[in-house]
């Protein structure tokens, strides 16, 4: 990474990121960060008032991030919602992202004991089950029906990526099929 992107907000924070998918907030801290960036941690100071502002903005980022990707995994276009809700299990299914995965679950144990990750949680589940409730309702479902839906939906989505990271591909994408037909009939 060049120095000049290093020592940006935005390198604290992706530095910030990754410290916390390895080891969780417990090790986001400022002179590991600034040694692995190669700065001082003056630098640090300049682009944040605190090691809580860092970790606000760790959440900040996330919740963004996160809310937006569910804005457009369930946007419609030109699909229909079944099609919709069946790419958005391809992705989670084909597209296993470990990075990604480990920076939600540090999140969501980070939010068992901090009122902001807890929020952050929330706001990004929020966004979640109504953006696949949504879908739900298109496809005909009641209000009540979609919310139980969108819920086993999103358990199926992180189930899933916890539950066969090492199953062989084919014997997987089989099952993601099948699982599929049945959360969008």
């Amino acid at each position: 990474m060049p120095a000049v992107t290093r020592t940006t907000r935005a390198g604290w924070i992706d530095a910030g990121l990754a410290a916390l998918a390895s080891g969780g907030p417990d090790a986001v801290r400022i002179e590991p960060l600034a040694a692995g960036l190669g700065v001082t941690k003056g630098g640090f100071y300049r682009r944040f008032k605190d090691r809580r502002a860092l970790l606000d903005a760790l959440l900040e980022t996330w919740t963004r991030g996160r809310i937006a990707a569910i804005e457009q995994q369930t946007a419609l276009g030109d699909a229909t919602a079944a099609e919709r809700l069946k790419s958005v299990i391809r992705l989670y299914s084909e597209r296993v992202n470990p990075e990604g995965l480990a920076i939600e679950l540090a999140i969501r144990q980070w939010a068992r004991s901090d009122r902001a990750a807890a929020a952050a949680v929330a706001r990004v589940d929020t966004a979640r089950l109504r953006g696949v409730e949504q879908l739900y309702v298109r496809m005909g479902l009641s209000s009540e029906d979609a919310q139980a839906r969108a819920v086993l939906f999103y358990a199926f989505i992180f189930g899933q990526g916890l539950m066969f990271p090492d199953q062989p591909p084919r014997k997987r994408a089989a099952l993601m099929i099948a699982c599929a037909d049945i959360l969008t009939r």
